[in-house]
């Protein structure tokens, strides 16, 4: 469970990035966090990893305080940032050194995941291609069983079989204990994976909703060009014609577009009253 009450952060002599923000997650969710270029989603991720520290507000991970970094907290959480580092060390000594600090380690499940994201053991894993070193990374901190894993920009870097084949396994480990809080711009490689939608802009939380409540609420459609019915929230130009966010007065069951639905809370604020009157 992650707590964030009245957070503050702001960079030694630069920027105030958040101002005032609070959030509540819980266990059994994937998270997916949006923003624009420089909304601070890797901050806030770093936040809650105890690599930076909020400038007020506080921060609660697992009932651990992360800026403190203790054993017991570490080993509960993992955090894969978008450039990762692999040394120059075989897949048997890279084990050795750093599985251990994880008690609930899972060696067999280990190199399932590896075998599953095609990644070979080919010597040293500096050897490897950034994008087979993603996906190591990616199974190692998927055998650690921590029950929080965040992940910053996960996709960049895999090529399309890779990003498939990184979508199935996330969804064959979730469970009701494992939360995963995902930072992305690459909305349309993790859309069917997300449950639960969190847009931050300007320093604020703009909104945290699920994805069922956003389709209760609201219906996306294509429409023909110059139809413009009363309801329409948001609408931008496609191929189809007008893709557009409307009012769901009719209860209707469409699939939520949250590229789509994250432009649309940007630039229109009355969606967003919708959810925060409720």
């Amino acid at each position: 469970m992650i707590d964030i009450k009245n957070l503050h952060f702001r960079y030694s002599r630069g920027k105030t990035i958040y101002r005032n923000l609070t959030l509540h997650l819980e266990p059994g969710r994937i998270y997916g966090l949006l923003g624009k270029n420089g909304a601070g989603k890797s901050t806030l991720l770093k936040n809650l990893i105890g690599l930076l520290f909020p400038s007020e507000g506080t921060i609660s991970v697992n009932g651990h305080t992360p800026g403190k970094r203790l054993p017991s907290f570490l080993q509960t959480i993992y955090f894969i940032p978008e450039e990762v580092y692999v040394p120059a060390l075989t897949i048997r000594k890279y084990l050795d050194l750093f599985a251990g600090f994880y008690s609930t380690f899972d060696e067999q499940a280990f190199f399932r995941y590896l075998d599953h994201l095609d990644v070979r053991d080919e010597g040293k894993l500096s050897k490897l291609s950034f994008g087979q070193q993603k996906k190591f990374v990616i199974a190692f901190a998927l055998a650690c069983n921590t029950s929080i894993l965040l992940l910053d920009e996960p996709t960049n870097g895999l090529d399309i079989p890779s990003k498939i084949l990184f979508r199935k396994l996330l969804a064959s480990v979730m469970n009701e204990g494992r939360m995963i809080f995902i930072s992305t711009h690459q909305i349309r490689d993790l859309d069917n994976l997300i449950d639960n939608v969190i847009i931050v802009d300007q320093g604020q939380l703009l909104i945290s909703a699920a994805i069922q409540d956003i389709a209760n609420r609201l219906c996306f459609k294509n429409i023909q060009v110059g139809a413009a019915p009363d309801n329409v929230l948001y609408a931008e130009e496609s191929l189809q014609g007008n893709s557009v966010i409307m009012l769901n007065d009719r209860n209707e069951d469409t699939q939520v577009d949250i590229e789509r639905f994250f432009n649309a809370v940007t630039v229109n604020p009355e969606i967003v009253k919708l959810f925060n009157n409720n």
